[in-house]
């Protein structure tokens, strides 16, 4: 049976989906084809459709991860039965921990930060309206965190 990730954060046009792709990577490269892994926004303003940022998008296409043309958010206060159907939710911030107490389908669920699931603490910092640097550091503090807790998520610990 196949396991759901969530990835959370915000508005669900940076974090997350840089969070995603590369999640989406790592299994790939690891071989592992039982994990599904989806990305939201919680916060009031995350909307279904919204544009993912540009420079998430040639942050990735740096690092040779190509988003569709299509790609875009998904609002997690419209699209709940994601929030059900995770076995994991990875968030961004310990706000975004508090903000999933609002909603009845997290209940119950694994939720760690990214920074947790490599055994760090602290939140990544959210880099809209910011330059392009910021979100290098922010792609790459994702990537070191996912690669470092990968084993930790498949386990399920």
């Amino acid at each position: 049976m196949s396991r759901r990730v969530l990835v959370v954060c915000h508005a669900n046009t940076s974090r997350s989906i840089i969070a995603e792709a590369v999640l989406v990577r790592l299994l790939r490269e690891r071989g592992v084809d039982d994990v599904e892994v989806r990305s939201g926004g919680i916060a009031p303003y995350a909307r279904d459709g919204s544009l993912v940022s540009l420079d998430a998008r040639l942050a990735l296409r740096e690092v040779g991860i190509e988003l569709p043309a299509g790609a875009g958010a998904t609002d997690l206060k419209r699209q709940r039965h994601l929030l059900a159907e995770a076995d994991v939710i990875l968030v961004m911030t310990e706000e975004q921990r508090r903000m999933l107490d609002a909603f009845d389908e997290a209940r119950g669920k694994r939720v760690l930060t990214v920074r947790e699931l490599a055994g760090e603490t602290g939140d990544i910092d959210d880099p809209s309206m910011k330059d392009e640097d910021v979100f290098r550091h922010c792609r790459d503090e994702i990537t070191r965190c996912l690669t470092d807790g990968l084993d930790r998520l498949l386990e399920g610990g």
